[in-house]
């Protein structure tokens, strides 16, 4: 039992800090969209793309976390 409680802690914190680097990662790519917005649209578009993407992770990942941090049973 306490094997199986190890296990889920340390799932639960490689999905906070997998949540954590996401984060960082969507901040950055939206203010270098932000940042390309008038100089190079090309640049912005792409940024924008890639943000929204580590965005649907980060939702996937909060899902998860949330899942596992308040176990039902």
């Amino acid at each position: 039992m306490t094997n199986l409680i190890n296990v889920t802690m340390t799932r639960v914190n490689q999905l906070q800090e997998y949540r954590e680097y996401l984060e960082k990662r969507y901040t950055k790519l939206v203010e270098r969209a932000n940042d390309y917005k008038y100089e190079d649209e090309c640049k912005s578009d792409r940024s924008a793309f890639k943000a929204m993407r580590v965005l649907e992770k980060l939702n996937r990942v909060r899902y998860l976390d949330e899942d596992l941090s308040n176990p039902s049973m």
